[in-house]
């Protein structure tokens, strides 16, 4: 009954978005102020709605868990012996189980929404919902349609074919659901833009509300994002910790585009500026996040990252993809001449500074969209071309850099209207720290540009990341300002982490007879032995290899070449040795003919501060959610009590946001 019950979950979910989707859109019918009777069970509809979808969710969830053998999807992605952890991450990882987290974390979402906001009015809360509904049933038509969950086997499997091996993580557990919540919190701040629009409430009572599911959003893509770049670091057995995957840009994408999109409604709720700017963001963020879900489960790329190769289904996504986002900007070209300019600001100002880096943030975005995009297109015409590092390096740089000098200005500017001048002695030291940085570097030896480059301004917007502290009691900062704080100072750890990984690194691969040794750094790694061991479902060669530094004591580091039968897939084990200043990453490869065996060191001094910034960043915008929450909440009993000024208003909407 587990499938059944999933699956009649999952249809009255889906009548249920028709519901919500037909009762929003009476919202806007009648005169401004009045409301058409049957919008009215569009808040209903979105909550129930979102039970029905967790709990189909749930449904599978159990399948997995008591491994039901019944169901297609958990023979084809799960085993009986299978660790608990891995039946629970299986569920989502897959192509059918990924997709219906996304679509309960949807509707859960849109249930918040409609259960918890009060502050839109009716119409923009129920143009919003008709457009989440929407939204909504299109990933109910593509699940119940093409990728149903709950298909049951004519008969029961022996036993199941197993999770992908590359999948048995604890990564697993933490990098898809994160980046689906991100994605989903994007389709919210999508569904809000556009219910604005049609209502035409383009305001700052509409930013604040907007602001949190953005703000949650990024928050949990930057999570996500540096959850996966670990895991592909650590389990993959290349070294790398970021390759510029399709796969890997396809969750690029959105996070530039959030970042840019939170700059935006963090102006138009403190300032009443970047009116249509805000909406189109957020049109763009919610579009790259469904070209993202197109690439990964079309069958147009090959990666360890996609889930599905399925044309059929890549074909369903795109007409999804053409129908929202191509419905979207005709809506927006059509109704963005009614919306209001706003308010103007000067150049010169910190509105001008987030102008300034939204821009660059979409060149960068636009030049990650065609270096992904260029070798599918040239596929198509029997020309296969590479896009790698040699391209998205440089061509991200040159936007990149101004955008990182300017961020280190930025906050230090006011509202509306500034002068340059006043900031001389910040702008000072922020330009001395950039270029003793890069003296100090270029001393220690021959160091590519852009690292250099890196290092210095890694070390210029650590401290200005501090400077809006400057002459302030830290005990009455505000925690939206720690959180900005914070953020930025992550983007300086995990800038220096990167440029220390491309400036210093070095690699020693090497054929190891037993009881050899060899130097990288100031590492002697001696191969003690190579044996066979086995797993639960794998066996493997295991390297014994014994790491000292500077003739200290060894360390035993084991990395291993496994060979999975359940299914049958060979990978590699890397194993690392973690100090304060960088990481030892050891990989085994095959044995030659004579008996040695391929070992391959890295030394990567910093390499960790890339994952520590990621962090830091993401724990930025959970102080930015604490103190926007704790500024919302003053405001509306300040406002229920009717004693407070407008002055006071505007100062509790302007606290900032993390990276203003």
């Amino acid at each position: 009954m587990i499938a059944e019950i999933g699956l009649a979950a999952l249809w009255l979910a889906a009548a249920l978005a028709v519901l919500q989707m037909v009762s929003g859109a009476f919202a806007l019918r009648g005169a401004e102020g009045a409301i058409n009777p049957l919008a009215m069970y569009a808040r209903p509809a979105a909550v129930v709605q979102a039970f029905l979808a967790v709990l189909a969710f749930a449904m599978l969830l159990w399948a997995f868990m008591v491994t039901d053998l019944s169901i297609k999807l958990v023979a084809n992605n799960s085993h009986s012996m299978k660790p608990m952890l891995y039946k629970i991450t299986g569920t989502w990882g897959n192509h059918e189980g990924s997709m219906l987290l996304w679509v309960g974390v949807l509707a859960l979402s849109g249930g918040l929404l409609a259960g918890l906001e009060r502050r839109l009015p009716e119409r923009t809360m129920g143009a919003t919902l008709a457009v989440q509904g929407f939204v909504a049933l299109g990933f109910y038509a593509f699940l119940l349609l093409s990728s149903n969950p709950f298909e049951r086997l004519p008969v029961p499997a022996v036993e199941g074919v197993g999770l992908n091996p590359l999948l048995q993580d604890i990564g697993l557990a933490i990098h898809p659901p994160t980046l689906y919540a991100g994605y989903v919190g994007l389709s919210v701040a999508f569904s809000l833009a556009m219910g604005a629009l049609l209502t035409n409430q383009v305001n700052p009572a509409f930013a604040r509300v907007m602001r949190p599911w953005v703000l949650g959003a990024w928050v949990l893509l930057t999570f996500g994002i540096t959850a996966g770049s670990y895991w592909a670091y650590y389990e993959l057995g290349w070294g790398g910790w970021w390759f510029w995957d399709p796969v890997e840009n396809a969750s690029l994408m959105p996070w530039l585009a959030a970042t840019a999109l939170m700059h935006s409604v963090a102006v138009l709720a403190a300032r009443d500026a970047l009116r249509t700017w805000t909406i189109m963001l957020g049109v763009l963020a919610f579009s790259m996040s469904m070209l993202g879900t197109f690439l990964v489960r079309s069958g147009v790329l090959t990666s360890v990252h996609a889930f599905a190769v399925d044309p059929e289904r890549g074909a369903f996504i795109l007409g999804l993809l053409g129908l929202y986002i191509g419905g979207a900007f005709t809506i927006f070209a059509l109704r963005a001449g009614a919306v209001s300019e706003g308010k103007r600001f000067s150049v010169s100002s910190r509105e001008g500074a987030l102008v300034f880096n939204n821009v660059m943030l979409s060149a960068i975005l636009a030049i990650v969209l065609l270096g992904t995009l260029y070798p599918l297109v040239t596929e198509a015409f029997d020309v296969r071309v590479s896009v790698g590092p040699p391209y998205f390096n440089p061509a991200s740089a040159i936007f990149a850099i101004p955008m990182f000098l300017v961020m280190a200005v930025g906050p230090l500017l006011r509202w509306k209207e500034d002068k340059p001048a006043r900031l001389q002695f910040e702008v000072s030291l922020i330009a001395a720290v950039l270029i003793s940085a890069i003296a100090l570097a270029s001393v220690v030896g021959d160091i590519p540009f852009l690292p250099l480059l890196g290092l210095g301004l890694a070390a210029a917007l650590a401290v200005a990341a501090a400077l809006p502290l400057k002459g302030r009691k830290l005990t009455r900062v505000p925690t939206a300002t720690w959180g900005m704080v914070l953020a930025h100072f992550g983007v300086a750890v995990s800038l220096f982490g990167m440029a220390c990984e491309g400036a210093f690194t070095q690699e020693r691969l090497a054929a190891v007879a037993p009881g050899g040794t060899e130097q990288v750094g100031d590492f002697s790694v001696t191969l003690q032995n190579v044996a066979p061991v086995a797993g639960p479902n794998w066996t493997a060669i295991e390297a014994r290899l014994a790491v000292s530094r500077n003739g200290g004591e060894p360390v035993i580091l084991t990395p291993q070449a496994r060979n999975f039968w359940s299914p049958a897939q060979a990978t590699s084990e890397s194993a690392l040795l973690t100090r304060w200043d960088g990481q030892l990453y050891a990989v085994i490869g095959n044995q030659a003919e004579d008996g040695r065996w391929q070992i391959r060191v890295w030394w990567k001094p910093f390499v960790t501060f890339i994952w520590y910034g990621g962090l830091l960043i993401a724990l930025g915008g959970v102080l930015a959610i604490a103190g926007r929450v704790r500024v919302d909440v003053k405001r509306r009993t300040a406002t229920a009590m009717g004693d407070v000024r407008r002055a006071d208003l505007e100062a509790l909407n302007a606290a900032p946001m993390p990276a203003e």
